[in-house]
């Protein structure tokens, strides 16, 4: 009995007398001292001792041998193997004179379940998302590919997290170099610990201080099965329910899911007002500024005059005025991003308002800023990628500052600027601006329209049904 408890007592001090942690003496037949083990807040107490029952059961009918269901979790005690299966979720059953352990894989989790992702939104088609939990996230998958090509590969990174990493592909579609690049990134993380999905992320992309994303971040289970018939590759987690999706390119951040679930007009059209978007939500101020400080007679004579009125009354240059009106918008929706769902509202309407009213009553801006400057923020907020979003919003800055000093010159040189950062952007190793460049012609027409999935026979000439003039 001392010897159990000397022992109990050593486990306990090993888990650092955690009080979620419970290790207590059981009875196993023919062995006197057998202890059970296992953290209460990852397994259900109902399940370990319904498990534990079968399992004595079937040892009993053996004559006190190890049971065949759990033949293969027979192994030699060893404290910090022990260690590393409890904190993984799993149940010990510890025979001390025989030094042997047997394994209960019963983990019970905490996860949400399979919900729409609120920041992926979409009108048709599915409404499931990801969750933090990677069978459930297997199984969405499966869900939607019945094929055993889909291959699921798994690595432990973080030396003290031991976070569970897994990569998926589909073996016939991916290219092997792909895979290779994105198996050496993979290996190379080389960090303590990994509890943000983030982190991850900058092990794998190939510029982590260019502002355009390298990596297509989703926690729609529809999107992952898109892109890996694609031929790309997936990274998961067990720590978040985020997805990345690599190579892509560029206009992979402005395809939906929606697009394929619209009919081929309406996909196609709303494709191309996203990459409309782009150059509204970049470019709109920085030009507005340029023509207000360099560029007067650009404008139609009437507009000019008006333009001039109203820009009369501000007491500082344009970039002022935009810099005013940019800050107050990020942070409506930095704020609405942080507070209760329910203040949201309030939020928006104190924000129209001291946007939309008070501010340009103040004489701080002019009405025609609020116009851009408003225009230019939802059309930032069309892309579907949250990250792509996030960079657009950080570019116009610094063209707000280069038209406001060199005007439509400096414009010229930023676009100039954007556009070979672009071009010499990768992914994986693949080129970011393609099919641009590299011109890929039968790829090119992908980015603004949507193909269909078949090409529709000729319509015939009646709608009479074949043999109708025989039967006549």
């Amino acid at each position: 009995m001392e010897q159990i408890e000397t022992f109990i007592s050593q486990l306990q001090n090993a888990f650092y007398n955690s009080t979620d942690f419970v290790a207590r003496e059981i009875d196993w037949p023919s062995e006197p001292f057998a202890v059970i083990c296992y953290y209460s807040s990852l397994v259900n107490k109902k399940d370990v001792q319904e498990q534990l029952d079968v399992v004595k059961f079937q040892a009993v009918q053996k004559g006190a041998k190890w049971p065949d269901s759990i033949s293969s979790s027979q192994e030699e005690f060893n404290l910090k193997d022990a260690i590393k299966y409890v904190c993984a979720g799993e149940t010990l059953i510890i025979l001390l004179n025989k030094n042997q352990v047997v394994r209960l894989n019963l983990p019970d989790i905490a996860h949400r379940t399979p919900d729409e992702p609120v920041n992926e939104l979409i009108i048709r088609g599915s409404h499931e998302g990801l969750v933090e939990n990677f069978d459930t996230n297997m199984a969405l998958i499966r869900k939607r590919l019945h094929i055993p090509e889909l291959v699921v590969r798994q690595k432990t990174i973080g030396k003290n997290t031991n976070t569970k990493l897994h990569y998926l592909y589909i073996a016939n579609k991916v290219k092997k170099e792909t895979i290779l690049e994105m198996e050496r990134r993979i290996n190379a993380i080389d960090a303590e610990e990994v509890y943000s999905a983030g982190l991850v992320g900058d092990y794998l992309e190939d510029s982590i201080y260019s502002p355009f994303p390298q990596l297509l971040n989703t926690e729609r289970p529809d999107r992952v099965v898109a892109n890996l018939v694609e031929g790309k590759v997936v990274v998961l987690t067990d720590i978040s329910p985020t997805a990345f999706i690599a190579p892509v390119t560029f206009f992979s951040f402005y395809q939906s899911p929606d697009d394929y679930n619209s009919r081929v007009l309406v996909g196609s059209f709303y494709r191309i007002v996203r990459l409309l978007s782009f150059f509204t939500a970049i470019f709109l101020p920085a030009i507005y500024i340029a023509v207000i400080s360099f560029h007067f007679e650009v404008l139609p004579l009437e507009l000019s005059q008006r333009v001039k009125m109203d820009v009369s009354q501000i007491p500082y240059r344009p970039i002022i005025e935009a810099l005013i009106l940019e800050i107050i918008i990020e942070l409506i929706r930095e704020a609405s991003i942080r507070l209760p769902q329910s203040l949201v509202q309030t939020i928006g309407i104190v924000g129209g308002l001291v946007v939309g009213d008070v501010i340009v009553s103040a004489g701080l801006v002019s009405n025609m800023m609020v116009i851009v400057v408003a225009l230019t923020a939802i059309s930032s907020f069309v892309v579907p990628s949250n990250e792509l979003s996030t960079s657009v919003r950080i570019l116009r800055f610094p063209f707000m500052f280069i038209s406001a000093l060199f005007g439509f010159f400096g414009i010229l040189i930023g676009i100039l600027t954007l556009f070979i950062h672009l071009l010499n952007l990768k992914s994986i190793n693949q080129p970011y601006f393609s099919p641009v460049v590299p011109f890929e012609p039968s790829e090119f027409k992908k980015i603004f329209f949507r193909v269909p999935y078949y090409k529709a026979n000729v319509q015939v000439t009646s709608f009479q049904p074949k043999g109708h003039e025989e039967k006549k």
